[in-house]
């Protein structure tokens, strides 16, 4: 489907978009994201190092484009690009890139460990047979909704500069995956939702997982397995944390009996963050899938250490 946003009959603050790429490999992370929450234009970049255990961030904020930033109306197509001052970053999805997606940004005013900037292009190869998670979720109230895209599996292959040391995605070869959140909708003053994924190799295969719950009237499914480039739908799955000790492992399981899971953590990040009229607050965790899957034919995969499966899980709670 298409977002139509000159359909929707809401105030242009109750209004959300954004893109959302979170690459990741054993060894590092960077997430980039654009917005138009409404009140303001928004861009970020967060650069972590699993090995030192260290993350860093910065934000950009533009207060003359609320509405008028133009968003791509589907994940499928279309530029993104946001700029402010000297700190820029841009998503490319057209006729000359298709079937990759190229994301450059650069923000020299960035900090980290004593040195400034943080520059960067990635490339990610999104599969043209590749299935990805799509659904529309309804609010308790009738004109709020969110229409989300998630994928999972794209290879990314790219450098990134932080500071005076340069960092270098190589897809499989290190590991290195993308995972996208396109979200799009009208949403009620406080939200929360719990969102986790992977990405990687198991029996010889591409393998990802998106679970996500929270949005909406109901916990809606968000929840999907990718194997060998096809996606088998979940019922519920949910997953529970030690909040005193985020590095325990996370457990994940359904009512089917189709996920068995757990995260091991080698990287832990709290956020309590308050920005003009947004607060958000919330944990995240980074590490090693081990445990079981079923596929929508009964196949159990078994994943191991050896694998290397690599994600996130996070639960956030928002207002805006």
């Amino acid at each position: 489907m298409n977002y139509n946003p000159e359909k929707m009959r809401a105030k242009p603050i109750r209004i959300k978009e954004w893109d959302c790429y979170v690459i990741l490999n054993p060894d590092f992370g960077l997430s980039l994201i654009v917005a138009d929450v409404g009140y303001f234009g928004m861009g970020t970049v967060d650069w972590r190092d699993f090995k030192k255990n260290k993350s860093q961030g910065d934000l950009a904020l533009k207060f003359d484009s609320p509405g008028t930033m133009n968003l791509p109306r589907t994940a499928d197509t279309g530029d993104v690009f946001f700029k402010e001052k000297k700190r820029w970053i841009k998503f490319e999805r057209n006729k000359n890139t298709i079937p990759n997606r190229v994301l450059t940004f650069d923000f020299p005013k960035f900090k980290y460990e004593g040195q400034k900037g943080i520059s960067g292009e990635i490339t990610l190869y999104q599969d043209p047979k590749l299935d990805t998670m799509v659904n529309v979720i309804p609010f308790r109230n009738p004109k709020h909704f969110v229409y989300v895209q998630k994928i999972c599996c794209m290879p990314a292959n790219g450098i990134v500069h932080v500071g005076g040391k340069t960092y270098e995605f190589l897809g499989e070869k290190n590991n290195s995956w993308c995972a996208l959140d396109w979200s799009r909708g009208v949403f009620p003053v406080k939200t929360e939702w719990w969102w986790a994924f992977a990405s990687g190799i198991v029996n010889g295969a591409h393998f990802g997982m998106n679970i996500d719950y929270g949005f909406g009237k109901n916990p809606s499914s968000k929840n999907m397995l990718f194997y060998n480039g096809k996606g088998h739908h979940l019922d519920k799955v949910t997953y529970t944390w030690d909040d005193k000790d985020l590095m325990k492992p996370w457990q994940f399981t359904s009512n089917d009996g189709r996920v068995e899971l757990q995260l091991e953590p080698i990287h832990e990040h709290r956020l309590k963050m308050n920005v003009m009229l947004m607060y958000q607050e919330g944990t995240h965790a980074f590490g090693y899938y081990t445990g079981d899957v079923v596929l929508d034919d009964g196949t159990k995969i078994h994943i191991d250490r050896s694998d290397k499966l690599f994600g996130s899980a996070e639960y956030y709670d928002h207002g805006w």
